[in-house]
Parts: C-alpha cells; sequence; structure tokens
C-alpha cells in the first residue's frame, strides 16, 4: 500500500513544486535582477578605471557578466509564462524588456524559436542546434549565434555605443569592460552550460526524449554557472519550473525523467 502511494506523492511533490509561488516571487526575482544588473553597470560606467590595473578590473567583468545572464534566464522564464503566470502581458513585457537591454534582442522572434527547441531539442528543426557529432564548440557557437544576431541590431548598438559616449561623457574604456565585454561573455556563458553541455550527442547516443542531459553540478556552482540551467533535462521535463526552482526538481525526479 504504501509503495503504491509513492509516486503519487512524488508527483503532487513535482506539481507544486513547478507551480513556483507566482506573482510574488517570479515579478520579485526578475526585477531584483534587472535592478542589481541596472545599478552595477551605471556604478560601474561612473567610476574612474584609467589607474587601476586591468587585472584588478577582471572580477568586476565576472560579475557584470553573470548579471548579463541573468537578464537573458529572466526572459527565458518569461516564454515559459513563469515570470508572472497570473497576468500574461507582465510577464511577456518583463521579458521583452529584459530582452532589449540585454542586447536590443527581439523576444517575439526569440519567443518562437524558443518553442521549436522544445518540440524539436537537437534534430535539424532545432534553431539551436548544429551537429554534434562533431562536437565542434567555435563551430557551433557561431552557428548558434548567427540565429539570433543581425547587421542591423549591430549597428543600432555600435550607434547607442557612440551616442553615450559623446552624449553623457562616459569614458569608452569603461563602456568597453562594463558595458561591450560582459554582453559578450555571457552569450558563451549561456551557449556552453545551456546548449553545448546538456544537448551535445553523448557516445552511445541520446537516452531521453529530451535529447539532453543535466550537469549535476553542487546547487551553488550551478546557480553561479547559469542560474541553474544547467538542470537542463528537468527543464524539458518540467518547462514550467522557474529557474530557481530546478534544483529542487532535480532531488524530487532525478532517477524518473
Amino acid at each position: 500500500m504504501i509503495q503504491s502511494e509513492q509516486p503519487s506523492l512524488q508527483q503532487n511533490k513535482l506539481t507544486s513544486t513547478v507551480k513556483g509561488e507566482g506573482i510574488v516571487n517570479g515579478v520579485f526575482i526578475a526585477c531584483a535582477i534587472i535592478g542589481i544588473w541596472a545599478s552595477s553597470l551605471v556604478f560601474l560606467l561612473t567610476i574612474d578605471i584609467s589607474n587601476i590595473p586591468t587585472l584588478w578590473l577582471l572580477p568586476a567583468v565576472l560579475v557584470q557578466t553573470f548579471l548579463y545572464t541573468g537578464l537573458f534566464i529572466t526572459a527565458h522564464d518569461a516564454m515559459h509564462g513563469v515570470v508572472c503566470p497570473e497576468n500574461k502581458k507582465l510577464n511577456h513585457f518583463i521579458g521583452a524588456f529584459a530582452l532589449v537591454i540585454y542586447g536590443l534582442l527581439p523576444y517575439q522572434n526569440i519567443l518562437k524559436k524558443h518553442w521549436i527547441h522544445h518540440n524539436h531539442p537537437a534534430s535539424e528543426l532545432d534553431p539551436d542546434f548544429h551537429d554534434s557529432k562533431h562536437k565542434n564548440f567555435f563551430a557551433w557557437y557561431f552557428y548558434f549565434m548567427k540565429q539570433y544576431w543581425s547587421w542591423l541590431r549591430i549597428g543600432a548598438l555600435v550607434a547607442i555605443f557612440n551616442i553615450i559616449v559623446y552624449t553623457l561623457d562616459i569614458p569608452e574604456r569603461n563602456l568597453t569592460w562594463f558595458w561591450v565585454v560582459p554582453s559578450l561573455l555571457s552569450s558563451v556563458q549561456l551557449f556552453y552550460f545551456g546548449t553545448y553541455l546538456p544537448h551535445r550527442e553523448p557516445k552511445g547516443g541520446y537516452n531521453n526524449s529530451y535529447r539532453a542531459k543535466t550537469n549535476a553540478l553542487p546547487v551553488f556552482w550551478s546557480f553561479v554557472t547559469c542560474y541553474h540551467f544547467g538542470y537542463h533535462k528537468e527543464h524539458h521535463a518540467f518547462p514550467a519550473a522557474p529557474w530557481w526552482k530546478l534544483p529542487e526538481v532535480y532531488k524530487l525526479n532525478s532517477d524518473s525523467i
């Protein structure tokens, strides 16, 4: 009798987990990430770094990279409707805003491609996938980036860079170190931990319908590397789980998906 009740109990726990806590947690966490990113960027753009050794700038660059990654993860959760489940307009507004400040990325376009990815993971139809058998990181990364960038968008970012420099008197060095470099590094971080490692075909082929695997890092490192996006099999199995719930989903269901 006890054994027959266990799957139902586990399923109830998973159902409760993937729902998150709705508007309070979702919107609060999204706003916190956006607010911390913006505050950090403003501070870093206005300090005098002319006499600071380059090596000392690296920690700030890494923190800013992590915050940039958080912007995209926020938009990603919005694509799954979990930033604000009770208000779809607010949910998608936050997602679109996060992508605009991340790099002028078009939310609706990426939303469509992301759901194609979920419906056809690691296949020829998947816009994020590039012949994993060859496992060439650089070829796959540039293919991945080509799906989401355009010369028009790059031109607009260059124009914004110059407008900021010449109208707000922000030093080019600050903009390069804390705006340009972190945004580029975050794209590598997102690709490596969220696409390349999870969807690269393993020896012997894929062993689940999600054609994905989990990078089972300790919770702290999972958060630092990519906001728990490394729990990728769990994300595909339970796409309605917000990023901060993925470790819990992994613990509850690691043996059954």
